[in-house]
């Protein structure tokens, strides 16, 4: 009898490891914006006419916020706010852009990543419908916009250093 129980309470426990090492396991494998943290910290691009930057902060262990905007000279020529957002193993990119889509968010859905390479697709929406970042090295990125604008296929590039 005392055998039993304690053969028993054995069981629970090897069971009670395999349930926590499978449970830690499923939250790493399903933790897409743990793939996005080297975005964090401030990015420019400068280029003859224009100047961009890009801003990422961490809000909590699910969403990244950031800013993005474009200066001619000093007049700021387009503004975004941005959300990474990860809901139930999915990472979303959700920009608002000012002055587009009456204001309102668009979502694009993480389809592919890495390490250093993420990529968000929204087929339906008009330009873009994919939005790429790809680290090159800890202190520079390409940002890239792409799809179809008019029945043709365009991509623009943004490469950016990190400014802090």
């Amino acid at each position: 009898m005392i055998l039993l129980r304690y053969i028993q309470s054995l069981l629970l426990v090897v069971a009670f490891i395999t349930l926590a090492h499978t449970s830690s396991y499923a939250q790493q494998k399903y933790n897409p914006i743990s793939h996005a943290k080297w975005l964090i910290g401030s990015w420019k691009n400068q280029s003859a006419k224009t100047v961009d930057i890009e801003t990422w902060k961490k809000l909590n262990d699910s969403t990244f916020i950031g800013r993005s905007y474009s200066l001619t000279g000093a007049d700021t020529v387009s503004s975004e706010h941005i959300r990474l957002e990860q809901h139930i193993g999915k990472l979303y990119y959700i920009p608002t852009v000012k002055n587009q889509n009456g204001g309102k968010a668009v979502t694009f859905t993480l389809t592919s990543s890495n390490n250093k390479h993420l990529v968000f697709e929204n087929p339906q929406h008009d330009f873009p419908q994919k939005i790429t970042y790809t680290q090159i090295t800890t202190d520079s990125l390409v940002a890239e916009i792409s799809g179809t604008k008019k029945g043709r296929q365009k991509a623009i590039q943004f490469p950016m250093k990190r400014v802090k």
